[in-house]
């Protein structure tokens, strides 16, 4: 490891100088550009406590290296980091500012997540195990096949339910943008055995969320007003959507600032606790952040192994396991356990079936600059 990180130093060392005397060949940044990478100082406020890379065992090298490559990209939106419970490291771009709210897509889902844990915990749900159309009595009788009868609610946590993902799948796809979805319960076709393989589904997770819903007696806002949100300090932008039958969007569309965003993730690295009091059960954080499903996706960067859990996606970077909600366009917050880490990144979220398909050079981007961060802190130790 010592050989490893002197290598890896050593390398850092040539290119700088290299950049130094090759600027207007090679495209180095100069000094002006430089000087406005290394301005990522928090800013001040009654929310956080703020703190330094250096303060926190971060070399702040890595640091401005990250946020150079974020303030050449055109459609990020804020960069934090949040290390030991304080901010070091916040920087907003292009549209981005403290204050923003815009839609997060589908890290979303692992609110929803966390609300299907507080159900349980409450009361308002009984198991995980409960079958999913024991909450949609007013569709059952239209089910015609049997195995949609066995999903149950920690297969749809896992997305296993067995329905298609919709980008592969053209009925589930004009479902996906028809704002109609208690119908396409017994509608689309499964794609697999409940609980057999892992297939990333938008509307399995929106139906989660209906199911809090009903089973609560509240909207989704409301619940998550009460027993989330609000204890956490926090409040989601009015314009989060809802469906055609007013059931507010559980796949996406949620609305935080940055700084909110953190304080989630912070919340799941504190097993559920916020200020001394357990907003969430410390076992469905642990829960939650298990990998049920290896190789749910392709590597992208320095991201290997992509697992999922509870709504909730897991990779390994380097020498650590990481955990990350993670929402179209390059919405991210990235949780590093073991270096109690927490990256924020929020962007352009290309909302709309016409941009949708347009945006995965940007959000491969984004994710892959947060998983090079971890990879070159894991090398630095």
């Amino acid at each position: 490891m010592r050989w490893k990180k002197f290598q890896y130093r050593i390398t850092r060392s040539i290119i700088a100088v290299i950049c130094l005397l090759f600027t207007s060949l090679v495209g180095c940044s100069p000094s002006t550009e430089y000087q406005e990478v290394i301005d990522y100082e928090p800013v001040l406020g009654d929310d956080w406590e703020i703190s330094t890379p250096e303060a926190e065992g971060i070399d702040p090298e890595l640091m401005a290296e990250m946020y150079y490559k974020a303030s050449k990209m055109d459609t990020i939106y804020s960069l934090l980091v949040v290390k030991n419970g304080k901010i070091t490291g916040e920087k907003y771009f292009n549209a981005g500012s403290i204050d923003q709210l815009s839609k997060r897509a589908s890290v979303t889902k692992s609110y929803v997540s966390a609300l299907v844990g507080i159900a349980l915990d409450r009361g308002y749900l009984t198991s995980p195990d409960q079958k999913m159309l024991d909450f949609f009595p007013d569709i059952v009788d239209q089910v015609t096949d049997p195995r949609k009868k066995q999903i149950t609610i920690r297969n749809m946590l896992e997305m296993k339910a067995g329905y298609p993902w919709e980008e592969e799948d053209a009925a589930a796809w004009a479902a996906l943008w028809s704002g109609e979805y208690l119908s396409h319960i017994a509608g689309i076709p499964l794609f697999t055995d409940p609980g057999t393989r892992f297939k990333y589904s938008n509307l399995t997770s929106h139906w989660l969320g209906i199911i809090v819903a009903r089973a609560s007696g509240m909207d989704l806002m409301s619940f998550g007003t009460q027993y989330l949100f609000s204890p956490l300090g926090v409040e989601p932008g009015e314009d989060w959507n809802r469906d055609l039958d007013g059931y507010y969007i559980g796949c996406g569309d949620i609305l935080f600032t940055a700084r909110d965003m953190a304080k989630f993730g912070l919340l799941y690295l504190n097993e559920g606790r916020y200020e001394g009091n357990q907003l969430i059960p410390e076992s469905w954080v642990k829960d939650s952040l298990e990998t049920y499903s290896e190789k749910a996706w392709s590597n992208i960067g320095h991201f290997h192994e992509i697992g999922y859990g509870y709504q909730w996606w897991s990779a390994k970077a380097g020498d650590y396991r990481v955990n990350f909600a993670w929402g179209h366009g390059g919405q991210l917050i990235v949780l590093v356990d073991e270096l109690d880490l927490v990256i924020v990144t929020t962007a352009d979220s290309f909302y709309g079936e016409d941009a949708h398909f347009n945006s995965w050079k940007y959000e491969k981007a984004i994710i892959e600059m947060a998983a090079d961060f971890v990879h070159s802190i894991s090398d630095d130790t």
